[in-house]
């Protein structure tokens, strides 16, 4: 892979760039991929998972998803001057903003990790290769519905799965760190870039 070739934007979750967000933005690069992690709290150290409700406060209020897709798209258009291909990785908040940035046509692929709100947007479909990594449980709402939802959609880029646990599953740094399901996602993120990069 060419050194100027693919760009990733990854989109964190409200706690702002955490340790899981630094890990995921070395374990990308790996893949010979340059990330990128924009700070959309522009938060300094980020929120502690313990801080949750603060943060997801913070978030509606002073954030929100049409800014976080504002940013990221913008991001996209920058780094698009310099990369072949640019994609978007994000989690929980940042998977549904990178939901909602699979319309762009600048954006090349999206890979988004148990985006709860995507279940307000099931309209949109992806302009791009599209992978939804889902856990098989959540707490606020059905999320075998909305995964139904997706399927019944037959959306041609879009890649749907489940993995046994609850929001957060991939995270080591969290309580809700499930490792075998965690090892399979991200083996799955890995194909699928792969798929869509060489």
């Amino acid at each position: 892979m060419e050194k100027q070739d693919v760009a990733i934007v990854l989109a964190h979750e409200i706690y702002g760039v955490n340790e899981h967000m630094k890990y995921m933005q070395k374990r990308l690069s790996l893949l010979g991929i340059n990330v990128i992690c924009p700070d959309l709290l522009h938060k300094e150290p980020p929120y502690k998972y313990a801080e949750e409700a603060l943060a997801y406060q913070n978030f509606v209020q002073n954030i929100g998803f049409e800014y976080g897709v504002q940013q990221v798209n913008q991001a996209i258009a920058e780094l698009k001057q310099q990369y072949q291909r640019v994609g978007v990785v994000g989690f929980s908040v940042g998977a549904t903003i990178a939901w909602l940035c699979s319309e762009n046509k600048m954006c090349d692929f999206v890979i988004g990790c148990y985006g709860s709100r995507i279940r307000n947007h099931t309209d949109i479909e992806p302009a791009c290769p599209t992978l939804l990594i889902f856990p098989t449980e959540e707490k606020a709402f059905d999320v075998h519905t909305l995964v139904e939802t997706l399927k019944k959609k037959e959306y041609r880029d879009l890649k749907l799965k489940s993995f046994p646990g609850v929001h957060g599953f991939i995270d080591s740094f969290s309580q809700n760190y499930h490792e075998v399901s965690a090892v399979k996602a991200l083996q799955c993120i890995d194909e699928f870039l792969q798929d869509h990069l060489n």
